[in-house]
């Protein structure tokens, strides 16, 4: 009987799952609702603030493309560790004020890191988890909506008792406490090691991702997963700043993102205890597209009077919409290989187009000096989406 097959196995694994998906966001959200201090110690202008979400989502959309190929070489024990030291040490550099150069410089390294532990991780849910993959995945995105509520909400308060740099660098410690619980899962478990998987070597992998990448339903996945989680990095980045510029302070700012965030947990949480009755997932995307389109709509006609209605549809909207995407992913294949190679290239391709929101966002703060056309684009792209979702049947999984 193997580690994972025993009941203390399985909580184990749960728990550094979990454990992980907390520290795939605090290194991002917790930028935001210090970006005016930020800005106003280094003299970086809106578009390069937006690089410091943008460089991290590009990184993580890189790396996960090449998620079978980290996974054959590296073994998910390894590859994943690689990624939470790489957390940890991103963190750990920004204590001190870093300058700007040290700023981007770790933007990279935390994306790297958040990348390799997002491209592998599915590889051991579909494995471990076979029999109910879509509740588990639910759980650990819902894991990483609530780092982000954390990483949001507690930076300011940290930042005030000590400073901005302090605040950045302090979420090198939960990293590395997760690095020890996924230590204790992994070397439990044979398939977990640094041995590649010999039953998928280079040439089948290479040959599974070209042809993913010859399907149509491929590129529909990643405008899916690209656009919902444009929105995401749109809501992480310039929220707390559109909130300051209205005379908002910035814990006031910060705790306005981190109910987003609260929000998004709650939702994904709900997608983790009733999907499995929606066998049809179109219904359930239609109704958080829509949340997530009145959402945007309040941000630009009523921000200041309505704060908890923000806050609440655009929490549903975007902490349901990702761990739908994944499991609508994960959905179109049965084969637990196939499987991880469709997330890996969708979560790449998407995480490539949902890093150009952020910068996109800054240029158009900088030219206007507001960010109520950010908005407004997010929404017509989200109308599209709800036109795409339409073709997502049941059936089309087949013949997709």
């Amino acid at each position: 009987m193997s580690f994972l097959s025993t009941v203390r196995g399985r909580i184990v694994a749960v728990s550094a799952v979990l454990l992980i998906g907390l520290n795939l966001r605090p290194a991002l959200a917790g930028i935001s609702p210090l970006l005016d201090a930020i800005q106003s110690s280094t003299g970086i202008s809106g578009t390069t603030a937006g690089l410091l979400t943008t460089l991290p989502i590009l990184a993580m959309g890189l790396c996960a493309l090449l998620g079978e190929a980290l996974n054959n070489r590296l073994g998910e024990r390894w590859g994943i560790t690689l990624g939470v030291v790489a957390i940890a040490a991103a963190c750990a550099l920004r204590f001190g004020e870093p300058g700007a150069p040290t700023l981007l410089a770790t933007a990279v390294l935390a994306g790297l890191g958040i990348a390799m532990a997002q491209a592998l991780l599915p590889y051991f849910l579909k494995r471990t988890f076979p029999e109910d993959p879509g509740r588990i995945t639910g759980l650990y995105v819902t894991a990483i909506m609530a780092g982000a509520a954390l990483g949001a909400a507690l930076s300011p308060s940290l930042a005030k008792a000590a400073s901005w740099s302090f605040a950045l660098g302090l979420w090198a410690l939960p990293a590395l406490i997760a690095l020890a619980l996924w230590q204790a899962a992994a070397r439990r478990h044979r398939c977990s090691t640094a041995q590649p998987r010999r039953s998928v070597g280079p040439a089948r992998a290479a040959q599974t991702t070209r042809r993913l990448w010859r399907e149509l339903r491929t590129w529909e996945l990643v405008l899916l997963f690209g656009i919902g989680t444009g929105a995401f990095t749109l809501i992480l980045a310039w929220l707390p700043p559109y909130y300051t510029a209205l005379g908002w302070s910035p814990s006031a700012a910060g705790l306005m993102l981190g109910g987003i965030n609260l929000a998004e947990v709650g939702s994904g949480l709900a997608v983790s205890a009733w999907i499995g009755r929606f066998p049809d997932r179109r219904g359930p995307l239609l109704f958080v597209l829509t949340c997530l389109l009145a959402g945007l709509a309040c941000l630009v006609l009523i921000p200041e009077s309505a704060p908890v209605l923000v806050c609440v549809l655009l929490g549903i909207g975007i902490g349901a919409l990702f761990p739908l995407t994944l499991i609508v992913t994960i959905d179109h294949r049965t084969d637990p290989a196939e499987a991880g190679a469709l997330a890996a290239a969708v979560q790449g391709g998407g995480y490539v187009l949902a890093s150009l929101m952020p910068v996109l966002a800054g240029m158009l703060r900088d030219h206007f000096a507001d960010l109520t056309q950010a908005w407004v684009g997010m929404g017509a792209c989200v109308l599209l989406l709800m036109l795409l979702t339409l073709r997502f049947s049941p059936a089309s999984y087949r013949t997709a």
